[in-house]
């Protein structure tokens, strides 16, 4: 007991950095699929091929390749903007709080870039996800999209949101909000500028 106690109080604060962690991310897995969904409503009324096979048409072919980008992607790119920006305020305010704050523009670049990142890699599994030639593509017999629930592009977008929590969480852990907020005595002397007390 002494052991786990001991390993307890050296990893308390990542414990409960990974539980708030969790909480925000479960919160923003919500906001992404509601704009998800909203998006993959909203932009058919604006550009009626989006709509068309449930957002698998092609939205843009990628010059001198095969490859093309589908508006289920723009649908999921879309959605993780507002998700990420939800995201952001709240672990910058709850999850990763310290008594120092960099400047906010400071914080959410790097914030965003690891986001893009995981993006990304999310993108790669969303196509895996959907692609009929993929050996990890999700059934169209029982994802037929007769229903929400059985619409495929819902859950492929959720299964890649949960694929990429992990890459966030440590990368914001250790490097976007970590690193940006230790600052040393020198950068506070010359930037004083952004250093702002939490909470102001």
């Amino acid at each position: 007991m002494e052991w786990f106690k001991t390993k307890y109080e050296r990893y308390e604060t990542s414990i409960w950095q990974l539980f708030r962690f969790g909480v925000v991310g479960g919160l923003g897995v919500f906001v992404n699929f509601v704009a998800f969904i909203f998006v993959g409503k909203l932009l058919p009324l604006v550009w009626p091929s989006a709509g068309y096979l449930a957002g698998t048409e092609v939205w843009w072919n990628i010059p001198f390749t095969e490859f093309n980008v589908r508006w289920y992607h723009v649908f999921s790119m879309l959605s993780f903007f507002v998700a990420n920006l939800f995201n952001f305020q709240l672990n910058r305010r709850w999850t990763f709080k310290s008594h120092h704050s960099a400047n906010w523009f400071r914080e959410y670049f790097p914030f965003l870039t690891v986001g893009l990142i995981a993006q990304g890699v999310g993108l790669l599994i969303l196509t895996a996800l959907m692609h009929q030639g993929s050996p990890v593509a999700l059934p169209t017999d029982i994802f037929d999209d007769s229903t929400g629930f059985r619409t495929r592009k819902y859950w492929a977008q959720l299964i890649m949101i949960v694929c990429t929590i992990p890459i966030t969480f440590l990368v914001n852990k250790f490097w976007t909000f970590k690193a940006i907020r230790t600052l040393d005595e020198t950068e506070e002397a010359e930037h004083p500028e952004d250093i702002q007390q939490e909470g102001t």
